[in-house]
């Protein structure tokens, strides 16, 4: 039996939409940070047949035999017994699905002795969610084109930010994020807008990073979420995947910024809420969010490592 963990990973400058061609790639730059608070462990065995359990419950999920149907056209993968648990609510817009592809491939990888580096386990993890591409790699990480491979560009303690996600939900959303998106390509008036500008809001967040100006961060992740939910909202039938209590928090964050806190919030697509702050301020975020009505848990964390075989 082989282990291993990876985490899920918050884009601070999102993708929504596909492009058109094989390989599951995203249609925009995008560019993200790995979070050591949140952590999907799986192991896997040899076994007479493929199974999948999820969380202690025995799971059929499509898109992960997909994954292995195309895994093995290059790979000489054995039946194996898979288990996967999340110690964070599962397909609910806290990056699951990427933190379950990268400790896959991972424990694959080191199960079945394929030799793979860090690089090529990235495109693999790429192919199950696109997001998981990232997720192979601890803190700031880029997934871009033309080759658009997965590239960390600066590593977790280039900057000591912290994340204080305030969970307004765990039930897992309605709507996929892969149906969602190909709604929106689909429906969306706002959507060949949101292609436009990506990649401005990818180089002005990668700039702000290296510099480490928080400011200038702060206004291009705040502006590249509402953007991608504007999509969202513009796309019929609508997508919304927030809550009252995540649009309460989203008001509570620019209030502690009014006042002088050093913090920005960011959603993907589910109703969390993640804000992003200095260390000086996340004592008062993290008791600002944790009394507004409806948040039923809030998960404090610096950034992480990428994914690794732990036994």
């Amino acid at each position: 039996m082989t282990t291993a963990q990876a985490h899920p990973n918050i884009a601070l400058v999102k993708y929504w939409g596909k492009q058109e061609r094989s390989g599951n790639f995203p249609a925009t730059p995008n560019l993200s940070i790995t979070l050591a608070g949140l952590t999907t462990t799986t192991n896997i065995s040899k076994a007479a047949r493929d199974t999948f359990v999820l969380n202690g419950a025995p799971a059929d999920d499509p898109k992960l035999w997909r994954w292995l149907k195309t895994l093995r056209g290059s790979f000489d993968i054995p039946p194996l017994e898979i288990h996967s648990s999340n110690d964070f609510p599962t397909s609910a817009g806290l990056a699951s699905s990427a933190s379950g592809f990268a400790a896959l491939i991972t424990a694959i990888n080191a199960f079945c002795e394929l030799g793979l580096n860090e690089a090529t386990c990235s495109q693999w993890a790429r192919i199950g969610s696109a997001s998981a591409a990232r997720s192979i790699y601890g803190g700031f990480v880029a997934l871009t084109g033309p080759l658009w491979l997965a590239v960390p560009i600066a590593k977790k303690d280039h900057w000591a930010l912290e994340v204080v996600v305030a969970i307004t939900s765990t039930d897992a959303k309605n709507v996929s994020s892969g149906e969602g998106m190909e709604r929106s390509r689909l429906t969306s008036s706002f959507y060949s807008a949101w292609l436009r500008d990506a990649e401005a809001d990818f180089t002005a967040a990668s700039d702000a990073i290296g510099i480490k100006d928080f400011t200038a961060l702060s206004a291009v992740a705040e502006l590249s979420c509402l953007k991608m939910h504007s999509v969202m909202l513009t796309s019929q039938p609508t997508l919304s995947y927030w809550t009252p209590a995540s649009i309460t928090c989203m008001d509570r964050v620019r209030s502690l910024r009014s006042s002088g806190h050093n913090v920005f919030f960011t959603v993907d697509a589910g109703p969390q809420i993640k804000a992003v702050c200095l260390s000086a301020s996340a004592d008062a975020v993290a008791s600002a969010l944790g009394d507004v009505p409806g948040v039923i848990k809030i998960i404090r964390s610096h950034l992480g490592d990428g994914a690794r075989v732990i036994e």
